[in-house]
């Protein structure tokens, strides 16, 4: 009998955990059939940890808690969670109740018929409007640039088989998108869509600079578009500059122009000067995950891991 994985990343979730479970435990739990709760504490600093290890005490058997030594990001707990899981497949959930748990039935029916990697897109959000407009925009961007499957709505959580999660150990990538690597991987992939409820209770710790960061790391490790601007850049920069040069040499040889103008040349100076600064912050930040990546340091590190001990006889 196949034995399923739930990997749910924990950041401030004190306050949703055993609504989580309960909602879980009402919905899905008793006819999933063999199931494993991985609970991963990313560095929490409420009493995460503790809610984690009560919901263990109802249901020890089933349930793994895992501690990282410190926060890092939501992709690295995932990772963790997958890692330490031992079902035929896994599928990740948020803590933060805005989606249904029916959800993972679906997926999990979708994995029986020979699917690998079962997405969950939104369909539809219950969200402020300006969020749900920089989300669609990130994800277009995705599609554009970077991988052309990624859903339309995006997707936040997913299944994986064994075998992805195999693969996207070996991968062992640091600054990146766990959710991209899944898709580049390939793999046949199903999608199931859901309706994204707005978040009642909690706040969430989504910022904006965890926002850029993603999308700067999504960028930087799956695609070269920030370099291909870069080389356009300068090139349309250099077209304009010679045809700004002819036209001053004829103006200065038809019309007698006197060739002046220091306020169009500090334009020019200072234009220019932003455009190379910001080339070699591209390029600064390309070299950057570059050394990160030749460190060779884990995306993660296990301080604890409390789960059920099996005896063999």
């Amino acid at each position: 009998m196949s034995k399923i994985s739930i990997v749910v990343p924990v950041y401030y979730n004190s306050d949703t955990l055993d609504m989580l479970y309960d909602d879980m435990k009402e919905k899905i739990l008793p006819v999933i059939g063999d199931y494993e709760l991985v609970f991963v504490d990313d560095g929490s600093g409420d009493n995460s940890w503790e809610v984690m290890n009560g919901i263990k005490a109802k249901d020890p058997e089933h349930v793994v808690c895992v501690k990282l030594s410190r926060n890092f990001g939501e992709h690295a707990a995932l990772l963790a969670g997958l890692s330490v899981c031992t079902g035929d497949c896994a599928v990740t959930k948020q803590a933060d109740l805005q989606e249904d748990s029916e959800i993972i039935l679906e997926m999990y029916e979708s994995w029986k018929k020979g699917n690998k990697v079962v997405l969950a897109v939104r369909e539809d959000r219950d969200e402020n409007p300006i969020k749900i407009f920089f989300a669609n925009m990130y994800y277009a961007i995705v599609r554009k640039t970077i991988n052309k499957n990624m859903p339309k709505g995006g997707c936040d959580c997913y299944l994986v088989d064994r075998q992805v999660i195999e693969v996207l150990e070996k991968l062992d990538e640091k600054n990146s998108s766990l959710t991209l690597q899944v898709l580049w991987a390939g793999f046949q992939t199903d999608k199931v869509y859901f309706h994204r409820k707005n978040r009642e209770v909690g706040k969430s710790r989504w910022t904006l600079a965890k926002k850029f960061k993603l999308v700067a790391d999504s960028m930087m490790s799956f695609s070269f578009f920030p370099i291909k601007c870069m080389t356009w850049a300068g090139v349309i920069f250099d077209i304009l500059a010679v045809i700004l040069l002819i036209n001053v040499i004829v103006e200065k040889f038809t019309k007698g122009v006197p060739i002046v103008g220091w306020s169009s040349l500090m334009c020019v100076v200072l234009v220019s000067s932003g455009l190379i600064l910001s080339s070699l912050g591209v390029l600064g930040e390309y070299l950057w995950r570059t050394l990160d990546a030749s460190r060779t340091r884990p995306p993660f590190i296990i301080d604890t891991i409390v789960k059920e001990e099996k005896n063999d006889k």
